[in-house]
């Protein structure tokens, strides 16, 4: 069953994701396609990974869509890195910062499932 309790990695991820949405349409007016394709598509999936996570079946399914989320970010921070290291490409530090925050959590968040 859903909890609707205030969850941060939930608020975190969805707050990500908005960010994520204004930040490629800065990459898309800055004609950089791919990167803002793949940033999009991962930037979003953490957030919608993580709210399946929250009405998984069992709690191996729960840590499953949470490895997900955080699969997710991973890539989410390769892609906001390629933006930092590439010559004209716009970048946003409080992106990879919090995208590093969300990786941080989730994999707490997963070390805990496992152990109880």
């Amino acid at each position: 069953m859903r909890n609707d309790t205030d969850n941060v990695i939930v608020n975190k991820s969805f707050q990500f994701a908005l960010d994520i949405v204004e930040f490629c349409e800065l990459l898309e007016e800055n004609k950089k396609f791919i990167v803002a394709k793949q940033l999009l598509r991962a930037g979003t999936a953490i957030g919608a990974s993580i709210r399946e996570a929250q009405n998984a079946e069992s709690k191996a399914d729960f840590i499953h869509k949470l490895k997900i989320a955080a699969k997710e970010a991973d890539e989410a921070e390769y892609w906001l890195m390629i933006c930092k290291c590439s010559k004209n490409y716009p970048f946003n530090d409080s992106l990879l910062e919090s995208v590093k925050e969300i990786i941080k959590i989730l994999s707490k968040i997963i070390s805990t499932s496992k152990n109880n």
